[in-house]
């Protein structure tokens, strides 16, 4: 004997949920960040405007489907 406690458990679905969740959210930072910042250096600061607020929607409809899919989940159990 090491006098040592045992370690309690790990909560591997927490830390899946997690983990799932600062991946969408690199993933839409990633995608409204270094998109924005290539449509500016490309085209100027209007046309970024305008493609900001289109990756915007598009970073909200992933969104909208990670929520769905995450309570999709929840609900079936899993």
């Amino acid at each position: 004997m090491t006098g040592r406690s045992p370690l309690p458990p790990t909560d591997t679905r927490a830390i899946r949920r997690r983990t799932e969740r600062n991946l969408a959210l690199a993933v839409v930072l990633f995608l409204v960040g270094v998109g924005g910042a290539a449509i500016a250096t490309v085209y100027g600061a209007g046309p970024a405007l305008v493609g900001l607020t289109c990756l915007l929607a598009g970073a909200g409809l992933f969104g909208l489907l990670w929520v769905i899919l995450s309570l999709l989940e929840r609900w079936a159990g899993g």
